[in-house]
């Protein structure tokens, strides 16, 4: 029986810097290690501690697996700072992923704030690998200036795929940059999707998730059509700490993807 506990080895092959504080992690299991978009993992140093992640690569590629981790705390300063080929430790994967099968045949509106756009990134490549299943995907996605988007080198090619629509903006500007200029909400005002047949799902900082949320149903959409992936406040991954708790719900078990029928009613769930 597997170890639920037991976290297994990998390798730390290659470290992408992102931004000034975002970097992109690429790792080689040493055994057999696969996940779904949208669960999350324990990333481990070992013998200092763990953290949970969602992957942000493509679920698709058994053989290494990319986590873009933001500086924020104790154990990802001590990642941003370690050298390449260093031992770490993956446990998991754990959680429920995106219903992609519910996705067939619909509008895929997706919108991303900041660092949210790494666990989207792992849905945008199952998107890409079956974009025949899927009406359409619709990216919309925010960041604080251009220095601050992830990915910056991969957007471009993502908007030439066919089905695909993406627009960016930022909240401050520079003098190169000729896109969007405003909060994500002031590119959400006519979403390019048909609300019968269509699913958003949301994903970045809390406050951002309050708002875009509000104005999706603001625009039409459904609480139940509305994906949230909710990964603040995890901590052990299997529900034995309590931490993540949510209304009845732990967000490492239950989640963490919700659709917003079932948060709509729990108290504070941007808190």
């Amino acid at each position: 029986m597997k170890n639920i506990f037991r976290p297994i080895k990998a390798t730390l092959e290659d470290v992408i810097s992102e931004t000034s504080n975002i970097k992109t992690f690429v790792l080689r299991p040493k055994e057999e290690f696969s996940f779904r978009t949208g669960q999350f993992v324990e990333l481990t140093i070992p013998g200092i501690g763990e953290a949970p992640f969602t992957p942000s690569s493509d679920p698709g590629n058994k053989e290494k697996i990319d986590i873009t981790i933001m500086k924020a705390g104790r154990v990802t300063s001590l990642l941003h700072t370690s050298p390449k080929n260093i031992s770490l430790g993956i446990r998991g994967p754990y959680g429920k992923g995106y219903p992609l099968e519910k996705f067939y045949g619909k509008d895929v509106f997706i919108v991303g704030g900041g660092v949210g756009l790494a666990p989207l990134r792992s849905l945008l490549f199952s998107l890409f690998a079956e974009i025949d299943k899927y009406h359409k995907v619709v990216l919309r996605y925010g960041a604080r200036s251009p220095r601050d988007i992830v990915y910056k080198d991969q957007i471009p090619k993502w908007q030439q795929l066919k089905k695909v629509d993406i627009i960016t903006t930022v909240d401050v500007g520079d003098a190169q940059w000729s896109g969007n200029v405003g909060l994500i909400t002031t590119i959400l005002k006519e979403p390019p999707v048909d609300l019968k047949k269509a699913v958003a799902i949301v994903c970045g900082p809390p406050i951002m998730m309050k708002f875009v949320t509000l104005k999706l149903l603001d625009l039409g959409f459904n609480p139940a059509e509305i994906f949230l992936s909710m990964e603040k406040n995890m901590s052990c991954g299997l529900g034995k700490c309590g931490h993540c708790r949510l209304g009845s719900f732990y967000i490492c078990k239950d989640g963490p993807v919700f659709t917003y029928e079932q948060l709509k009613d729990v108290h504070d769930i941007w808190d």
